[in-house]
């Protein structure tokens, strides 16, 4: 591997990082702030809530009959929409109460992972560009217990599941003001077996009066989400016989019509399933060779039809795993690309995204790397446009390999943390014609901290940071707790405001926003 930023600068001062290793790298939900009307707001969810090629043919594999192993008992319909009156809620530490949205502001639910349409792509406008100079202001703070789930939103609600001791406690919370509505409550055992959290990693997905919630364990869930009333509960690990992967489960469910897609990972079959949205009976399944990934399944079009985008492949030996194309009404597979790395101990955890209309960009770490993908109008067949190796820790122009973030594509290029570990990041912005990495940099700044009643002078990085892109810049959260507005050309990055919400590791899930309000998850204290 290549020096450290530090021994190739000769830096004296203590730079925060986890040295990389051979194996995996490493939770509070940090608040909410409002970054709507003349300004963004913020919210902690610690939760924080903060204002603000040569042709490869694959022929397609028909529909698998279904046989559904335990069809869940249904309690009825999402039929009550009268919340129980508002109380306030000992775990959230009240702040500044949020300022009212702008006239102009156009504004959206985020109703799951990575937003409206599950790329880190909000619509929102009218957010706050100029920070106070101690940041934006906070709203109020849930003091999170463990997890690496995102919130969803739907207004007024807002639904966060995290685990606090032997349960999984599934939070409805009025979302601009902290106080709660409800909560549901269910038992985990789930330990992970290399020393993460513990906790749900799955984002919520909301659908009308229903939300679906995905532990760590398989246990699917539908609640009313006026009340929190249970609907229909399934644990699809013991139903399907998965075995506990690296990190459990972790995919956030994709919603499609009236039918909820999982990335159940089952080696053998099925890879893939669709279960009804009102009833959580076994709709179709697909795939037989890749196990669960990390990355989240994605809907597409892909020549005028809809599709459903799933990167797989978890655990398994020899490794294995890659790209699928699904249909969604049947579950007939398509595409099958085989992307995943040699190496026992590594992950397919970074969204792929279909970029020029029938083109899909697909990435991994662990000496995986990147590839353009070109698919057939039969959806079945494909060329590789270009591809990019991995390093790991990567310096060149040819070097690519994103371990779970999900890039921005803007105007041609794509934008991207690229590196394994802490130390190897470098933010790079790739020419999506050419398959080159344009510039690659390392932002960086000096930061005095008092830790332990010590004061000290840090090396902060964004390291693997998460983008939004919103109200024409990038919002980044850096993953030391660090938030920035960035400006991203092919000619370089600029940040316009920085501001340091709190000083902890593992600031992993993307930030959040919905209506003016931006929600920002820390995960480690």
């Amino acid at each position: 591997m290549g020096l450290s930023r530090d021994e190739r600068r000769g830096n004296t001062r203590r730079r925060v990082e986890k040295p990389s290793g051979t194996g995996f790298n490493r939770p509070g939900l940090s608040g909410v702030s409002r970054v709507g009307g003349d300004g963004m707001r913020m919210c902690r969810l610690v939760l924080l809530l903060i204002a603000l090629g040569t042709p490869a043919v694959s022929l397609g594999v028909e529909a698998e009959a279904v046989q559904d192993p335990a069809p869940p008992k249904v309690s009825g319909e999402a039929s009550n929409t009268t919340p129980p009156p508002l109380k306030a809620y000992v775990r959230v530490k009240k702040g500044t109460a949020a300022k009212p949205l702008s006239k102009e502001a156009k504004t959206h639910p985020w109703t799951g992972f990575l937003g409206p349409t599950r790329d880190g792509n909000s619509t929102e406008t009218h957010l706050l560009k100029t920070w106070p100079k101690a940041g934006p202001t906070k709203v109020w703070e849930l003091a999170a217990g463990d997890g690496y789930a995102s919130p969803a939103i739907q207004h007024p609600y807002l639904v966060y599941p995290h685990r606090v001791g032997d349960s999984v406690l599934v939070e409805c919370l009025h979302a601009e003001t902290g106080q709660q509505y409800w909560q549901y409550k269910f038992a985990t055992a789930y330990r992970d077996r290399l020393g993460y959290s513990s906790g749900p990693r799955s984002t919520p997905v909301i659908d009308g009066n229903r939300v679906y919630i995905y532990g760590a364990e398989g246990v699917l869930v539908c609640l009313e989400l006026a009340t929190g009333r249970a609907i229909w509960k399934r644990d699809l690990v013991r139903e399907f016989r998965v075995p506990q992967d690296f990190f459990g489960a972790v995919g956030t469910p994709l919603l499609v019509g009236d039918r909820l897609v999982v990335n159940i990972g089952k080696v053998g079959g099925p890879c893939v399933a669709a279960f009804h949205t009102l009833t959580g009976k076994l709709v179709w399944v697909s795939g037989k060779k890749w196990g669960p990934s990390y990355a989240s399944p994605r809907l597409v079009t892909i020549h005028g039809k809809k599709r459903v985008l799933v990167f797989a492949g978890g655990e398994s030996r020899p490794s294995t795993g890659g790209l699928m194309l699904i249909d969604p009404t049947n579950g007939k597979l398509g595409l099958e690309f085989p992307w995943r790395s040699r190496k026992y101990e590594s992950v397919n955890a970074s969204c792929p995204l279909v970029v020029g209309g029938n083109r899909i960009f697909v990435s991994a770490s662990y000496q995986t790397g990147s590839a353009l993908l070109e698919v057939g109008p039969d959806l079945s067949s494909h060329k590789v446009v270009w591809k990019m190796v991995d390093a790991e820790h990567n310096t060149e122009p040819d070097q690519l390999g994103l371990h779970w973030g999900t890039p921005l594509i803007k105007d041609g290029y794509l934008y991207g943390f690229d590196g394994r570990n802490e130390p190897d990041a470098s933010l790079v912005c790739v020419d999506l014609k050419a398959g080159r990495v344009v510039w690659r940099e390392e932002p960086e700044w000096e930061q005095t901290v008092t830790v332990q009643g010590v004061e000290q002078t840090l090396t902060l990085s964004t390291l693997r940071g998460s983008f939004l892109a919103a109200d024409g810049q990038a919002l980044v959260l850096g993953e030391l707790g660090q938030l920035m507005w960035m400006d991203l050309t092919p000619k370089g990055y600029k940040i316009t405001q920085r501001s340091s919400l709190f000083l902890a590791r593992e600031s992993w899930c993307p930030p959040v926003i919905s209506r003016g309000l931006l929600y920002i998850s820390q995960n480690m204290r």
